[in-house]
């Protein structure tokens, strides 16, 4: 029997609605990300120092004289600006291919379409981490995760550093903390018996964006949008903002007998806000 016109509507919102939960759980970095509306073409924000004041030479807010003058303390902000970016792709289903195909081409595009956005996104993330974090230190040479001396391997020493750095700064990354790799590093770690042995080691019973265990007290996330032979160690939904000005969005355009055009499309801008709350390992692998 043919459809109606309310029917394929129908029949299309559901396929679209279906497919976009699908592509956003293809994101791995953004979820770690603080996600704001925005309605305006240029978003501004202020970073502020995370050194502690004093009033001087020395720590001068301890043992004021008595009848003496406050020592005066002076914050200091740095205004950064970025510019709305737009993510997108279409793909074209020829009628012929979608009737003849031996599989649901349809759906496989819409899956490949939105996922190219949602690793854009991901990757344009990765990259303003990478940029500025606000701590960073590379492990000394023969010391890698995959170094030839098994005995010098200690990636759990690392992950401390990186969050004495982040302490250091008075960022508590272990609240909300999370440690960001590729799937090469992840390797490394899985297969050291220092990690795998670790009390803190845990795997994950679901894999949820990424998430696949937790280690030093940090969550696991792997992505290949993460840049080889360096890793991340910060604070979700602290460290980085996402400006969304247009979630994801994947739809479809029938031309009955002719084709049918798939299209993704986002639009927002990274940024990072609290530098110091990430730690960037590089050197991970010799």
């Amino acid at each position: 029997m043919a459809d109606t016109m309310g029917m394929a509507d129908l029949r299309a919102e559901h396929i679209d609605s279906a497919v976009t939960g699908f592509v956003l759980s293809e994101y791995k970095l953004k979820p770690l990300c603080l996600i704001k509306k925005s309605s305006a073409q240029t978003e501004s924000y202020y970073a502020e120092t995370s050194t502690e004041l004093t009033g001087g030479t020395g720590n001068a807010v301890r043992g004021v004289p008595r009848g003496a003058d406050f020592p005066f303390l002076e914050a200091s902000w740095t205004k950064y600006s970025s510019v709305q970016e737009k993510y997108a792709g279409k793909g074209i289903v020829f009628y012929e291919d979608q009737l003849f195909n031996n599989f649901d081409v349809i759906s496989r595009t819409f899956e490949k379409i939105g996922h190219a956005v949602a690793y854009a996104v991901d990757t344009v993330i990765e990259a303003a981490i990478s940029t500025n974090a606000g701590n960073t230190f590379s492990i000394v040479a023969t010391y890698e995760w995959d170094s030839a001396t098994v005995a010098n391997r200690d990636p759990i020493s690392d992950l401390f550093q990186a969050i004495r750095l982040c302490a250091e700064d008075n960022y508590d990354v272990l609240k909300n903390g999370y440690l960001v790799v590729n799937p090469q590093d992840y390797q490394w770690l899985l297969s050291n018996v220092k990690v795998t042995n670790n009390p803190s080691f845990k795997s994950a019973d679901v894999i949820t964006n990424g998430v696949v265990g937790q280690l030093a007290g940090l969550k696991i996330v792997v992505s290949n949008a993460v840049t080889v032979d360096q890793a991340y160690v910060l604070q979700g939904q602290k460290a980085v903002v996402w400006q969304e000005a247009a979630p994801l969005k994947v739809f479809q355009v029938k031309e009955e007998g002719i084709k049918t055009t798939i299209s993704a499309f986002e639009m927002g801008v990274a940024q990072v806000t609290n530098p110091n709350a990430i730690c960037k390992i590089t050197n991970t692998r010799k």
